[in-house]
C-alpha cells in the first residue's frame, strides 16, 4: 500500500472514530435531558376518579405503555414498594389515547407493574387523569399526603437507567423522616402524548451521580 493510500485509510478511520464519538455524545445528551416541567396539581383534583388514601401516602406513577425509558422507572418503583410498601398506596396509570385498543396499553410494562405487590394498575382513558394532575412526561411520580402534594418528578438518574437518583432519595426521605431537601426532581421519559416513543438503547444501568 502506498503512502497516499495509507493516509487515505487513516483519514477515513479518523472520520469514522469522530462520527462514533459524536453519536455517543448525542445519545448521552439525550439520555440526560429531562422532560419538560409542568405545573403539577398541589392538591388532589376533585374531578379525579381516584381517591387518596386516608391512612398512608398515595403515590401515582404516570406512564406511557410503550416508552422504553419507563422500564427503569417501573423497576425503581418495585424497589420502593419492596422496602416501603406498607407506607404507600401506589398506582401506575398507563396513558391510553382516545380510540386506542387494549393492545396499546397491555405491554410488558403493564405486566411488570402488575407484578409489583401492592400496586394498582389503571388504564388512563384519553389521558384524563394525567391532565387533571398536570402530568405530561412518562415516568413522573406524584406523592400526596392527606391530599396535598409532597413530591413530583422522576425516580431514575437518566432515560432507561436504574440506580441512585435524587427523586428516589427524596421520596425515601419523605417516607422516613417526613421531609426532603426539595419537592421535585427531573423526569427522564417520553411525552405521554407520543404515539411512538423514541427507542433508546440502554448502555448500562447506572450513570455518575454528578449527572443527576
Amino acid at each position: 500500500m502506498g503512502r497516499a493510500s495509507q493516509k487515505t485509510v487513516l483519514a477515513l478511520c479518523a472520520v469514522w472514530a469522530l462520527a462514533v464519538a459524536a453519536g455517543f455524545v448525542a445519545l448521552w445528551k439525550y439520555k440526560l435531558t429531562p422532560g419538560p416541567e409542568t405545573a403539577v396539581a398541589t392538591s388532589w383534583p376533585r374531578p379525579s376518579k381516584l381517591r387518596a388514601a386516608g391512612d398512608r401516602d398515595t403515590l401515582l406513577l404516570f406512564a406511557h405503555p410503550q416508552c422504553a425509558c419507563t422500564r427503569a422507572t417501573i423497576s425503581e418503583l418495585a424497589g420502593l414498594m419492596a422496602h416501603y410498601g406498607d407506607r404507600l398506596d401506589a398506582w401506575v396509570l398507563f396513558d391510553a389515547p382516545a380510540g386506542a385498543g387494549a393492545e396499546f396499553t397491555r405491554t410488558d410494562l403493564w405486566s411488570s407493574a402488575e407484578r409489583i405487590a401492592g400496586v394498582h394498575v389503571l388504564r388512563d382513558e384519553g389521558g384524563a387523569e394525567a391532565a387533571r394532575f398536570g402530568i405530561s412526561t412518562s415516568g413522573t411520580v406524584a406523592l400526596y399526603r392527606a391530599g396535598k402534594l409532597l413530591f413530583h418528578g422522576g425516580i431514575t438518574p437518566a432515560r432507561g437507567h436504574e440506580g441512585n437518583s435524587f427523586g428516589r432519595e427524596r421520596i425515601v426521605s419523605l417516607l422516613t423522616t417526613g421531609k426532603a431537601d426539595r419537592a421535585e426532581a427531573p423526569v427522564f421519559g417520553c411525552a405521554l402524548s407520543e404515539q411512538e416513543p423514541v427507542r433508546v438503547a440502554n448502555a448500562d444501568h447506572t450513570v455518575p451521580r454528578g449527572n443527576q
